[in-house]
């Protein structure tokens, strides 16, 4: 073996395909340039084991800088591949190897041990901000000036058990322990106390553990190397044993593991970034990118942001507490804080009293001015919306023409209340100062709403009109505190900034790393994927080589026939409303009808809901269609979770979904899951949106065609996402169908460009009465 082939000691199985053997070796090369390998690669043909190798080849290489592989994907599922695929690695490396430390970072929802068992007043709905409430607690009883040590809070705690647990004394009960991942804990289901305040006790010996000055590795109290990969059920079975918590865990072992995998968020969020996951953030090391064709409008959501009305509201409060003892200075009235503190506080920081009153006011005036655009823009689009609160749906009201770059409705607004820049600019720095005398003077260490309004505040004057676009977003929740004749019973509002074109974030992100993969099955035009990731950026700017591979399916072409039906386009002049007898309806219940028909499970991916429901209800009003027919509607994970297995189980069936769902992406259809999948129409978002029409003027400006960019390639990709469900390995075999005529010939709104060479070679357009032909050849071809 060579030292240029010496990954194959890595690589988990007997035999790479060939595309897995030129995919390491460009990814080597690449990364070694402190590039980034841009691969495209069908469904099934190991693009999980060709990043991990390639990743892991580079850790281990003594003569490399690399020091860990860090794993980001949008999708749970592709996240259990990986650790499959690490753990197949280990358990084919050599004897004398230690295996390759992994670690999967996932919420704190997912590891709490309170939280996975309801116990100690902690659930999904409030796990977040109990837990920040808890650990502050902790903190403040424990820390400088506190009351009490760690350890004291720690022994309290378990004492609660050995209190209990007296079985030989008539009476007395047997000890409860919290248990979770099959482990019990040292302490009870229920929160303790010291002096009547709440703490978390697994916090707590976390806190007592953790050296003042030193690595917080060192509070790990299991060898965790040479354990392989920790997945979170083994992370908090190994934690409740000794009775720490296991999100601190997570947090002191990341930077020490050779592969850690998660999301996007652990790199694009800059929440996570900067409180969680910054230590992975060097050139050190080396990203993979999976599902990559979801990076893009994942980053758009986490570098966009938002204040909310109740944050505003908050905010105000906050700055009016700190404001109120010193300009009143009157002891018997103000006690929330002292106001000899707070003018020292403010005479360290170089924010002034009349500063905070004046971004204290511009705060409360803005929430006013929000209060009067929501309630206008429901009187205008709602009239008599007071009475139909519960049917109100979720809205967004534009602050400027979203296809004209230009000074939005609140910052004109501010102009003309008088609101001058600095109290834009300032009202970050009088937000943090508030929260810390806050903080201080009740002696609480928690969250507070000024600096996160603040920092929005800052944000939205700071950024530009012509790639962020800002609106009211109205989202639909119910509050039965508020008044029932009050929007904010309905509605939560937020001040939104979009950031429509978020390339620059998402390059600057990958210029941290020191190379990498960026892999989907999806990718293509590479071209177009390049520019709005930031990638040409690195090439072009930074010198950063990026090298393009494209490797198509290389199972058995017998196994399966792919066509491009010549239907009227599915758009909504040609078809009509769901219920309209159309021809062009016609022409697509028959295909959708022949395709159904085929052996075996088959899944219909729609534009969208709405018509996914009369895909459905067309099917089951054919009687030559006998098979059972399930439609996914837009509902909860467990709903979705409970379809998936209705349709996996039993007897072959017709799974119905919008394109836009979770069914056909991430999704496993491996095996005799599924045989047949046909997509109608081209599923292109709702173009009438403003935030979208918003994203495409911004793209024009940046890439020349907006709707090529922010529109028609993402559609193209989901619809290439269902089909990819079909043919997953050499022995599967099935049919893939796309029904419209953009897919099937070259016109002006064409789509079939967007395919890949060998996807257009055989996806070969036939004629609508053709296809039942076609089908039928093909399966009397397989028995």
């Amino acid at each position: 073996m060579t030292e240029r082939d010496s990954w194959r000691e890595i690589f988990g199985h007997a035999e790479p395909y060939d595309e897995q053997v030129d995919g390491i070796e460009t990814a080597v090369d690449t990364a070694e340039d402190g590039g980034f390998a841009v691969v495209e690669g069908a469904c099934g043909t190991g693009k999980t084991m060709l990043a991990l190798t390639a990743g892991i080849h580079l850790v281990r290489d003594p003569d490399s800088d690399y020091e860990r592989v860090v794993v980001l994907t949008s999708v749970k599922q592709q996240l259990r591949q990986f650790e499959q695929d690490l753990r197949t690695i280990n358990a084919g490396l050599p004897d004398d190897w230690d295996p390759v430390t992994g670690l999967t970072l996932v919420g704190k929802a997912d590891v709490c041990p309170y939280n996975r068992e309801n116990a100690g007043g902690i659930d999904d709905g409030n796990v977040y901000e109990r837990c920040e409430s808890l650990r502050e607690d902790t903190r403040a009883i424990t820390g400088e000036g506190g009351s009490t040590m760690a350890q004291n809070l720690v022994s309290r705690a378990r004492s609660q058990q050995t209190g209990l647990a007296d079985s030989g004394r008539q009476g007395r009960a047997a000890a409860s322990y919290l248990e979770t991942a099959g482990e019990p804990s040292p302490y009870p289901p229920e929160m303790p106390e010291y002096d009547d305040v709440e703490y978390c006790p697994f916090y707590a010996q976390f806190l007592e553990e953790l050296p003042e000055d030193g690595d917080p590795v060192e509070a790990v109290p299991f060898d965790f190397d040479g354990m392989g990969l920790i997945d979170p059920e083994e992370l908090v079975s190994l934690s409740v044993q000794h009775g720490t918590c296991p999100h601190s865990m997570m947090g002191a072992i990341l930077a020490h593991a050779e592969v850690v995998v998660g999301n996007y968020y652990h790199a694009f969020d800059p929440v996570t970034t900067g409180g969680f996951t910054g230590a992975l953030l060097d050139d050190s090391t080396f990203v993979v990118c999976d599902e990559a064709h979801m990076l893009e409008p994942r980053v758009r959501d986490l570098v966009s942001d938002a204040v909310g009305d109740a944050t505003l509201r908050d905010a105000e409060s906050e700055l009016t507490r700190v404001i109120q003892p010193v300009k009143f200075d009157d002891r018997e009235t103000h006690t929330t804080a002292d106001a000899d503190l707070i003018r020292g506080e403010l005479s360290d920081s170089d924010v002034s009293l009349s500063e905070l009153e004046e971004v204290r006011d511009f705060v409360r005036e803005l929430r006013e001015e929000l209060d009067r655009r929501v309630t206008a823009h429901l009187e205008r689009e709602h009239r008599g919306w007071k009475s139909q609160l519960h049917d109100l749906p979720d809205d967004e009201i534009p602050l400027r023409d979203p296809t004209e770059p230009q000074p939005d409705e609140i910052s004109e607004w501010a102009e003309s209340a008088g609101h001058h820049d600095g109290v834009w600019v300032r009202a970050e720095a009088a937000g943090a100062v508030a929260a810390r005398i806050l903080n201080e003077a009740e002696d609480e260490e928690k969250e507070r709403a000024a600096p996160a309004a603040g920092r929005v505040l800052g944000e939205w004057y700071r950024n530009d009109h012509e790639r962020y676009f800002r609106e009211i977003e109205l989202e639909r929740t119910w509050n039965e505190k508020e008044p029932d004749t009050s929007w904010r019973r309905a509605y939560n509002a937020r001040l939104a900034i979009q950031n429509c074109v978020p390339s620059d974030a998402i390059g600057e992100r990958l210029a941290e790393f020191g190379g990498g993969v960026l892999m989907s099955a999806t990718l293509e035009p590479l071209d177009v994927f390049e520019e709005v990731t930031g990638l040409g950026h690195l090439r072009e700017e930074e010198g950063r080589p990026v090298v393009r591979r494209t490797y198509g399916l290389n199972f058995p072409e017998a196994n399966r026939e792919s066509f491009a039906v010549d239907a009227p386009k599915f758009t909504y002049d040609n078809r009509g409303a769901p219920g309209e007898e159309t021809q062009a309806r016609q022409v697509y219940a028959d295909a959708l009808r022949d395709v159904a028909r085929s052996p075996g499970n088959v899944l219909v991916g729609m534009p969208n809901y709405a018509e996914a429901e009369w895909a459905a209800e067309t099917l089951r009003g054919n009687p030559k269609v006998e098979k059972p027919v399930l439609l996914d509607e837009s509902s909860a994970d467990d709903a979705t979770e409970d379809l998936k297995a209705e349709f996996f189980g039993g007897d072959e069936k017709v799974l119905v979904t919008s394109l836009r769902g979770t069914l056909t992406e991430g999704v496993d259809y491996e095996g005799d899951r599924l045989h047949a999948a046909v997509v109608c129409g081209v599923p292109i978002i709702n173009t009438a949106s403003p935030r979208t029409k918003a994203v495409r003027t911004a793209y024009d400006r940046a890439f020349g065609d907006g709707f090529e960019y922010a529109l028609t390639v993402p559609a193209v990709r989901k619809a290439r996402q269902a089909l990819g469900r079909v043919i997953r390995g050499p022995e599967e075999v099935g049919v893939r169908v796309l029904v419209d005529s953009r897919y099937a010939r070259d016109s002006w709104d064409s789509v079939r460009e967007y395919l890949p060479e060998t996807e257009r070679e055989e996806f070969q357009p036939v004629s609508p009465d053709m296809l039942s032909l076609g089908l039928e050849r093909f399966w009397r071809g397989r028995e």
